[in-house]
């Protein structure tokens, strides 16, 4: 009985010494990525664990007379964190929706989750990964050649082309004016792009037709190859308007192997008195471009981009969602495992990556200086009642003597 009377103020001083030590474990990281908030929660002793009826008696408790106080730790998983822009390709952070965090594998192929976005890259046997800060390797679906990307998340490979050839010009449309009088032809350039073929020059030339009112030849040429349209006259209407075609198609036949088949748009081709006036050309082709970067974008698509603008999809990553997320386990606060009590997992899709930024710790610290208080002032409050109780105990014992 005499130490009983002990055991209420020394489950209250371990039970607030481990709460403390939380708040400072809080207060360490209130600048880690990714960082969540660690509570200390608490919970009474007292009868809390049941009793065998006494036969002798016949009393019949429920509960045992245990008194004291427990604690457990609770971590804020789905409370998100503050989105601080950082300017790193690698840096992604999650933004509106709590629900969602980046996959990684260990090198036993243990698969952990983080909110903690701040990736870079390693170079393992040939091959360059891109990884967590801890050396864990992100997860996420390659892009598959023919487009899209695969249906299984895998180690994320940065796998690219220092340089890309030539992208051809598959379409084009031109806005100009044949003059209506004064001129029996007119000639216009269209860039054209082709492997091993950096912006040559399609020449289109109209020539009036002789005995026909507003009706033009058209024919092409090319340097370095032989170039050749589908229909060879236009026609335009009395208010200068093109009648037909209004598109053609042009076949280039380049001298060193490769071809074009290009679809023209001629419906802003005009024809009016006067000069040729401004001629605007858009096409969809490119000239070879060299590696820029690697970055990932807003869609979580990790890309290679290129002098000429083009871009090269490396992977998408993996985002994994779960039934109950704040049922999974802290390893080290920013990272997480998956256990029975977390349901099922699941990929999310939508658009929740914010690039080149990083989702601070979720710590507030003005809060944690009043919990720090609290608790300081609850574990000298139960310190004080074990001093008392000392006292007592020792005043017991010197009654005897």
């Amino acid at each position: 009985m005499a130490l009983s009377m002990f055991i209420p103020s020394t489950t209250g001083m371990e039970a607030y010494s481990h709460a403390i030590t939380q708040v400072s474990t809080n207060i360490a990281n209130m600048n880690t990525v990714g960082y969540k908030t660690n509570q200390t929660m608490f919970y009474t002793l007292l009868g809390s664990s049941p009793v065998v009826k006494n036969n002798n008696t016949g009393i019949n408790s429920s509960k045992a007379d245990i008194q004291g106080v427990g604690y457990y730790d609770r971590t804020l998983i789905e409370k998100e964190g503050l989105i601080q822009q950082t300017g790193g390709n690698y840096d992604v952070a999650i933004n509106g929706n709590g629900n969602a965090f980046f996959t990684l594998q260990d090198g036993y192929n243990n698969v952990y989750y983080t909110r903690a976005g701040d990736f870079g890259t390693q170079s393992i046997k040939g091959q360059t990964y891109l990884i967590a800060h801890n050396g864990m390797r992100v997860q996420g679906f390659a892009a598959l050649e023919g487009g899209g990307f695969s249906d299984s998340a895998d180690d994320i490979i940065l796998s690219y082309p220092e340089r890309i050839p030539a992208r051809a010009t598959t379409t084009a449309s031109i806005s100009a004016n044949v003059p209506a009088d004064g001129v029996e032809s007119s000639s216009y350039g269209i860039p054209v792009y082709a492997e091993n073929h950096e912006s040559d020059s399609l020449t289109m030339t109209f020539k009036k037709v002789e005995g026909k009112v507003n009706t033009w030849d058209v024919s092409f040429s090319v340097e370095g190859g032989t170039a050749s349209g589908s229909v060879g006259e236009v026609i335009f209407s009395t208010d200068g308007k093109i009648v037909s075609p209004k598109n053609m198609t042009v076949d280039i036949q380049w001298d060193d192997g490769p071809s074009n088949n290009i679809a023209l748009d001629l419906s802003e081709v005009t024809q009016y008195a006067g000069g040729v006036g401004t001629v605007f050309i858009k096409q969809n082709g490119a000239a070879s471009g060299d590696l820029q970067k690697t970055s990932i974008d807003d869609n979580g698509i990790l890309k290679a981009t290129y002098s000429n603008g083009d871009t090269h999809n490396i992977a998408k990553l993996a985002l994994t969602g779960f039934t109950s997320p704040d049922n999974l386990y802290p390893i080290d606060e920013t990272l997480f495992e998956a256990n029975s009590d977390t349901g099922d997992s699941y990929y999310v899709t939508g658009t929740y990556i914010i690039p080149e930024a990083l989702e601070r710790s979720t710590v507030d610290v003005i809060d944690q200086f009043g919990v720090m208080m609290i608790t300081q002032r609850a574990y000298t409050s139960n310190a004080n009642a074990f001093t008392v109780n000392d006292e007592m105990l020792q005043t017991a014992v010197n009654l005897k003597t």
